[in-house]
């Protein structure tokens, strides 16, 4: 483009200081609108998180100890789950554990911490100390990037750690992935794919995107 090394890494800093890219070692990757304050992510993808949330709750079988995340996405997955089911769901979503009210049969853990505004989720010391003690059978993870090259991120160093905590404490981690999401970055990694079992995501994205990801062996599902 007939510029220097000098300003492409100038306008590279200033993209990234109004949000627009996430720097990695090398370049740069799209910034996730994800990270928007959870209102803001709520208008984003609606239909497509509707359907994520759908095919995730037929995956909750009757009896599990099931880990829910918070965030936009993974709420849709309390609101459709059958009325009658009868298991355990951990959360440290207010969000989450307020949709499972009319729930009767299932059981709901509500992890406490500091409350981070942003995500309406615990954080901290005492949330992961907490989750330290649980041995479930699944976590349906929401993070705001899922990028081949920089793996799972989220905004946030704090809750990067207990999306982390979170993981460790489940047998299976399925990652709830919105469009917005796919070929994105955020600063904080979380786990690398080698630590997850499944990625549920729209039926309309294309497979070229999801190739990368089925070829480290994770199981891919478009939800419909």
């Amino acid at each position: 483009m007939g510029v220097s090394e000098d300003t492409i890494r100038r306008d590279l800093r200033e993209m990234a200081q109004q949000g627009l890219l996430q720097r990695v070692h090398g370049g740069a990757l799209p910034a996730s609108p994800a990270v928007a304050d959870f209102a803001g992510r709520e208008r984003i993808a609606s239909d497509g998180k509707v359907a994520i949330g759908r095919a995730a709750a037929k995956m909750i079988q009757p009896g599990q100890v099931v880990i829910l995340d918070g965030g936009t996405t993974a709420r849709q997955i309390p609101r459709h789950l059958p009325l009658d089911l009868k298991a355990t769901i951990i959360t440290h979503s207010p969000t989450i554990a307020l949709e499972l009210i009319h729930h009767l049969n299932v059981e709901v853990i509500l992890i406490g911490g500091r409350l981070f505004r942003h995500s309406v989720v615990a954080v901290g010391a005492a949330a992961i100390e907490t989750i330290a003690q649980i041995h479930a059978d699944i976590y349906f993870m929401g993070v705001t990037g899922i990028h081949p090259k920089t793996g799972l991120t989220t905004g946030d160093y704090e809750e990067a750690a207990v999306k982390r905590a979170l993981s460790h404490a489940a047998a299976e981690t399925i990652v709830l992935a919105s469009s917005e999401k796919l070929n994105a970055a955020s600063p904080y990694v979380v786990v690398p794919f080698t630590e997850i079992s499944g990625i549920v995501t729209e039926r309309s994205i294309e497979k070229s995107v999801l190739r990368p990801y089925e070829k480290l062996g994770i199981t891919v599902t478009r939800a419909s």
